[in-house]
């Protein structure tokens, strides 16, 4: 399928405009990059506890804070996603051994705050070993007789049932079509637990150190995979194309971090991972352009190194928008609905299929006509490095008589 055909778009010529977005774009991002003195990293990154947690009405995200606040010092972050009822719970610390001991009082305060009083077991955050404990004295008192197994069945079928409903019950009878579950356990239920407004649906606890190998290993492995591509890019094709094609990597890279930090967005591992995604996408999309320049060095002889690349460009136009338009279509369903944990992930996907789009157009492709420029106003001379061959235009002399000249190269 080909959406445009023999297109004679004059890219190049435009690119002026794009190069000083870009320029703009970049400037901002280091700013903000320097005023907040770096990236705002996220727990995986700093260290600290990190709850999801979803209510059953909307939740109360400044009673919250303040009741955290009383409790925890340093900084605490209540963030409620967007369009539901769930809220993001995050502290930062600095001690590896208060790791544990915040998570918990985050917990023992959401219960003390919002959750069930009178000394009832919550059933929409007890695990199956508390309800087992709470259930057997009295079933054993209501001369309900079961099994260990039996009873460890039943408050696995409850916990499994409480699952599929989101971690939230509205009601103890809605557990009566539990295999195993008899009305004499759903009268012990009803005596012995009680239904809170919320329940934790996941708990991360990162440590500090932890955090900072984490961040120093992302640096890394964003280098070496620049590094690496650097290496193969200068033995396919010719050196000058590889720092090119990193050259707008690192642009769109750049510019995808600053946009975080002018954004206040965390930056996260499943961010780092986008952004090598995005390192992968952006080199594919450039070498497929600079693979069609090869090609077309080999066969065009009466073209400009600029109107080369311009063909070239417009050569794989359609292939350009019909990859980077699907995917981005992709990512925008998955910034829009994916929900809040992967909201920064998918902020990334998009920025950088946008930014790595362009750039491979009116970045990596404008980098080898200025290095052809600077060789020619050089006279390519004395350097012995190669670079990207520009047509010759061969024309012949008019013949004279019977004998005809030889055809003659034109001189640049």
């Amino acid at each position: 399928m080909e959406l445009f055909k023999s297109t004679n778009f004059d890219f190049l010529g435009k690119k002026w405009p794009f190069i000083g977005a870009s320029l703009v774009l970049t400037v901002l991002g280091l700013g903000s990059l320097l005023m907040k003195g770096g990236p705002k990293y996220g727990i995986d990154f700093k260290g600290g506890a990190l709850l999801y947690v979803r209510f059953n009405q909307e939740p109360p995200v400044q009673k919250i804070r303040a009741a955290l606040e009383s409790k925890i010092q340093g900084e605490i972050s209540v963030q409620q996603v967007t369009g539901s009822q769930e809220v993001l719970i995050g502290t930062e610390i600095r001690d590896e051994k208060a790791l544990n001991a915040n998570r918990q009082i985050i917990e023992d305060t959401l219960r003390s705050t919002f959750g069930v009083q009178d000394g009832k077991l919550d059933l929409n955050n007890s695990s199956a070993e508390q309800l087992a404990d709470k259930l057997r004295e009295p079933l054993l008192t209501a001369g309900v007789t079961l099994s260990e197994q039996d009873l460890q069945n039943v408050v696995k079928g409850v916990e499994a049932y409480r699952a599929s409903k989101g971690g939230l019950l509205k009601s103890v009878d809605e557990v009566s079509g539990v295999a195993g579950v008899t009305p004499q356990i759903i009268s012990a239920l009803k005596q012995q637990c009680a239904l809170g407004p919320f329940t934790v649906l996941s708990a991360e606890v990162v440590g500090p150190k932890v955090g900072k190998d984490l961040q120093g290993q992302a640096i890394r492995a964003t280098l070496y995979a620049l590094a690496g591509m650097l290496v193969y890019i200068a033995i396919r094709f010719e050196w000058i194309y590889g720092v090119a094609a990193v050259i707008a990597v690192f642009h769109d890279t750049i510019i995808t971090i600053g946009l975080f930090s002018l954004f206040n967005r965390e930056i996260s591992l499943t961010v780092v991972a986008a952004l090598l995604t995005l390192v992968g996408y952006s080199m594919n999309d450039t070498i497929v352009v600079f693979d069609r320049i090869r090609e077309n060095l080999k066969i065009t002889r009466r073209q400009s190194f600029t109107d080369l690349i311009n063909l070239s460009v417009n050569q794989t136009l359609s292939r350009t928008v019909l990859t980077s338009g699907l995917t981005l279509l992709t990512a925008l369903s998955l910034f829009l609905f994916g929900g809040q944990v992967l909201n920064n992930f998918a902020f990334a996907l998009v920025v950088g299929i946008l930014v790595g789009t362009y750039s491979s157009i009116f970045v990596a492709s404008p980098i080898l006509i200025f290095w052809q420029n600077f060789l020619d106003s050089r006279g390519n001379s004395g350097s012995g490095a190669k670079v990207p061959p520009v047509p010759v235009v061969v024309k012949d002399v008019p013949v004279t008589g019977s004998r005809a000249a030889a055809p003659r190269k034109a001189v640049r």
